[in-house]
């Protein structure tokens, strides 16, 4: 099954110019079985990345263009009335689906909002109290721009503690640059991208996942940082147990994306400002990923 890797990370690097680190951790939040959320300055790819991704799985794909007027329903779908057969019926909204693109996810009002905060979590939807699954896989990669406020909403901390993993793709290289210059006329386009592996390979990557060993050592690591947290005088809230899964589960997956059948700690320390940053509130104007690096030098390296 390593070569399907192989297969979608190449994929996606003939629309993505230089982005190692960006693919590999998309690929790791789909293996892990959570959500991505792409947060930069606009131009740099996020959705660009996502629609790549979307298009490299061979499922149902729907994407979502957030804007303050969206209501749940819109999401989540609603009971209309049909009048042929005199009862409601379900219209399904663009959740049920594999991959699902929620662009500028910012811009959506909390109440809309929170129509994920389910879906993400159980993989099902509950409306006028009927509950209904999604189809598996089933992730969402998300995309927002931080520096603009006008007409946005900051997503609160339970939304964010949703998204297995947050990163920015920054800015290109100058040779980065010059070469995605090249390829608009020679290279291919993001709908032109085929298929390079089927739903239930996605599947089958993600239970091979789940039996990459974690020593009880590393273990503990986790649950240190983790627990560091919530102790420290520069944070105001502290990663929650969801957030020592995702460490966990996208430990397991990068590890299998490196070839090997076990987690080291460096596997760890390399996705932790990732998975633990963004689902901190820290106190002052301190940066979370400034007191994840300290965290990450202070506490015991199994």
């Amino acid at each position: 099954m390593r070569e399907r890797i192989d297969r979608l990370t190449e994929n996606l690097a003939q629309t993505i110019v230089g982005k190692t680190d960006a693919i590999r951790l998309v690929i790791v939040a789909l293996l892990a079985g959570g959500h991505a959320l792409l947060e930069d300055v606009p131009g740099v790819g996020k959705t660009l990345l996502a629609k790549s991704l979307a298009r490299s799985v061979a499922g149902k794909f729907q994407r979502i263009q957030c804007t303050p007027d969206l209501l749940p329903t819109d999401i989540t779908g609603t009971n209309i009335w049909n009048p042929k057969s005199g009862e409601f019926i379900f219209l399904a909204g663009p959740v049920f689906t594999n991959v699902l693109l929620c662009d500028e996810i910012n811009r959506a009002t909390p109440r809309t909002q929170s129509a994920l905060l389910e879906v993400m979590e159980e993989r099902q939807v509950t409306v006028d109290g009927v509950t209904r699954p999604v189809p598996a896989p089933f992730f969402v990669i998300a995309t927002q721009n931080p520096i603009e406020y006008q007409g946005t909403f900051p997503l609160p901390e339970a939304q964010m503690d949703r998204f297995t993993l947050a990163f920015s793709l920054g800015y290109p290289s100058e040779t980065e640059e010059l070469q995605m210059l090249q390829q608009l006329e020679t290279g291919i386009r993001v709908e032109e991208l085929q298929p390079a592996i089927t739903l239930e390979e996605v599947q089958e990557l993600i239970r091979q996942c789940r039996l990459i060993k974690i020593e009880n050592s590393l273990q503990k690591y986790i649950l240190d940082l983790v627990r560091a947290t919530r102790e420290d005088d520069e944070i105001t809230l502290g990663v929650s147990p969801r957030g020592a899964v995702a460490l966990y589960r996208s430990s397991q997956a990068f590890a299998y994306l490196s070839g090997r059948d076990y987690a080291t700690p460096d596997d760890v320390k390399y996705l932790a400002p990732h998975v633990l940053s963004h689902r901190l509130i820290p106190a002052g104007n301190r940066r979370s990923k400034t007191i994840i690096e300290r965290l990450l030098a202070s506490v015991f390296i199994p």
